[in-house]
């Protein structure tokens, strides 16, 4: 019986922990709402703006519980952005909380930090990006968080090149001196 009700209890709770994940349209209308405030403070381009919003979102919709917050979700998220951005725009960035760590945990629900600085939920700085209507996400992050760039393969030795003062063996042809 004890055994049972324990298998119960860890069911609900990864029942709870995967309720907690943003829908498609929460956090669509999430990346958008702080996308825009990003595009307006920090003067982001059309094509910044684009990018900006399409990281949010992919961000938004890939975390699911509170520990995403800051583990390598946000770490990519944030590198994301860096390359978007300008050094000057991308440190300007990182000085504003509700950009650099959007969203937080509060009484068991998500919480965006932006509507503390900019309570009206409909209130709009500009047009919403081309990619509002047609990307669905996954962009972004489709190499994963936190994974390093491949190594270079190492250069190839070149056997046409023969130690000097060395005779070319009976199969290399002589090439002619470039004088």
């Amino acid at each position: 019986m004890n055994m049972k009700k324990l298998m119960m209890v860890a069911m609900l709770m990864v029942i709870t922990v995967t309720a907690k994940a943003l829908s498609y349209d929460v956090a669509r209308s999430e990346a958008l709402f702080l996308s825009d405030k990003m595009a307006y403070e920090l003067n982001l381009s059309p094509s910044q703006y684009e990018a900006i919003y399409e990281i949010n979102l992919d961000y938004f919709m890939l975390v699911t519980t509170k520990y995403d917050l800051y583990s390598d979700l946000w770490k990519h998220r944030n590198f994301e952005i860096q390359r978007a951005l300008t050094p000057l725009q991308y440190e300007n960035f990182m000085r504003v909380k509700y950009f650099y760590r959007p969203l937080g945990w509060r009484d068991d629900r998500w919480e965006f930090r932006v509507y503390r600085v900019y309570p009206n939920r409909s209130h709009f700085m500009l047009n919403r990006p081309k990619a509002y209507t047609n990307y669905r996400g996954g962009g972004h992050f489709r190499t994963g968080p936190a994974q390093a760039a491949p190594p270079k393969p190492a250069p190839r030795p070149n056997h046409n090149v023969r130690p000097q003062g060395q005779r070319p063996s009976q199969g290399q042809r002589q090439q002619p001196s470039r004088r």
